[in-house]
């Protein structure tokens, strides 16, 4: 797993990530990019879902459904296993706590939607993947075209 998330990182560019210097980002830097600076107050999703938090890899930002392109998190409403449920919690709980560490911005990828109709982004701070933060923390698995085992 490790070995898996450090190539991962290797690929992007990304040897070595300082997750705390990139959620201090000040909003200036942001905009000076030609960016649109997003803040709001995530949570756990429930019966209504404007803004919040489903899983590991997946929001809802002002009635949009996201998938966060660049990776996979363990499952949280079908786990296959409860290593799988135990780590999709943690997943999903940091997620929320990275969009609420402050300003981040979306960046399209080649198509726009998945099969189920989830808008497609990288969520990025600081021009740094926060996806790719939470593969350095073991959370998840950079996205390689299908979902990999949890158990």
């Amino acid at each position: 797993m490790l070995a898996m998330m450090l190539g991962a990182l290797a690929v992007l560019g990304l040897q070595e990530l300082d997750v705390g210097a990139w959620l201090r980002t000040a909003p200036a830097e942001t905009a000076a990019r030609g960016e649109e600076a997003i803040t709001r107050n995530f949570a756990a999703c429930g019966f209504v879902r404007v803004t919040c938090v489903v899983d590991g890899d997946t929001f809802w930002l002002d009635g949009t459904k996201i998938r966060i392109a660049d990776i996979n998190t363990p499952e949280v409403s079908s786990p296959q296993c409860a290593q799988e449920a135990a780590l999709g919690r943690r997943a999903t709980e940091r997620l929320t706590q990275l969009l609420n560490a402050g300003p981040f911005t979306l960046a399209r990828i080649d198509r726009d939607e998945d099969r189920y109709g989830r808008k497609l982004r990288i969520v990025r701070r600081d021009g740094q993947s926060v996806g790719m933060a939470m593969v350095a923390e073991g959370l998840a698995e950079a996205w390689q075209g299908y979902r990999g085992s949890w158990c």
